[in-house]
């Protein structure tokens, strides 16, 4: 597909990406490679694959990531309890030790977890790893081999080749540093923050309600906040609760009523620390700027 409907595509759902983007979700189509989406939290990299799937009318199969991700959570378990069962079934028809082995570890006992799933697959769905930076080295080099091979395997019944090929996207917020070999079998792209005028055609096309002066003034607002010194700046999904919060207050200017318009800033300040940095003096300045 080419990278100019790819971008089309990707609006018709609501997610409004740049060329760069575009090009690289068309190249990873073209090579049947994955794609690492890098960037700061809440910029949007999920959204990539939510929308991809909407454009390629599969499924999505979403593994999420964190500290001691295992094969059992991430590949594949045996379902013990039917084992067992079908172990104490066969108790009295004489067969082998090995005879019983070889029934209780067929594929019927197998509970498919999503990397396991997602290359057994008929259709190739979007496989989304979520936050791969939040997972373990030891996870991460298990890894390789499904993204290099698209294989599986699994001692007991051997190596399990894939079906298809899954439309393969890893996010990371750079929380620690991926390996090298997991970059080179990866097609890359960071993910900034937007410009103001794509934020703003986000806002648009995600709360279409919304007037278009409220819109704007929300996005430049927000655009000003984030080079504020915050622990956490708020995210494209920060704003979209905040134009929601303030279309459902009926709010048509963030300047109408300073003191309501500060305690709907919850939507976008999620630390202590960032509510008493922006004191209403802060605020004041910021909604001067943005209106």
């Amino acid at each position: 597909m080419d990278w100019r409907n790819i971008q089309a595509k990707l609006a018709d759902t609501g997610y409004i990406s740049d060329p760069n983007l575009a090009m690289a979700i068309a190249m990873t189509q073209r090579l049947k490679r994955p794609l690492l989406i890098e960037g700061e939290a809440g910029v949007g990299k999920t959204d990539v694959a939510k929308s991809l799937t909407q454009t390629l009318g599969t499924d999505l199969i979403r593994l999420q990531c964190y500290e001691g991700l295992d094969a059992n959570a991430a590949v594949y378990e045996w379902n013990y309890q039917r084992q067992l069962l079908a172990i104490k079934i066969w108790e009295e028809e004489k067969l082998t030790a090995d005879e019983k082995e070889e029934h209780i570890f067929q594929e019927k006992f197998l509970l498919k977890r999503p990397l396991l799933d997602a290359i057994t697959r008929e259709t190739p769905p979007v496989l989304l790893i979520d936050e791969i930076d939040r997972a373990d080295e030891e996870f991460e080099a298990y890894l390789l081999e499904v993204l290099s091979e698209y294989q599986i395997s699994i001692p007991e019944m051997g190596t399990v080749k894939a079906v298809s090929i899954p439309h393969v996207i890893l996010t990371s917020n750079s929380t620690r540093e991926l390996s090298d070999a997991l970059r080179r079998r990866c097609l890359y792209h960071w993910l900034d923050y937007p410009s103001e005028e794509k934020e703003l055609a986000i806002v648009n096309s995600r709360v279409p309600e919304i007037e278009s002066e409220l819109a704007r003034q929300i996005v430049s607002f927000v655009q000003a906040l984030r080079r504020e010194d915050l622990e956490k700046k708020p995210g494209v999904a920060e704003s979209l609760d905040w134009a929601r919060a303030l279309v459902g207050l009926g709010t048509a200017r963030i300047d109408e009523d300073l003191e309501e318009m500060r305690e709907t800033l919850l939507c976008l300040l999620k630390t202590r620390a960032d509510r008493e940095q922006i004191s209403p003096e802060v605020v004041e300045r910021l909604v001067a700027k943005a209106v």
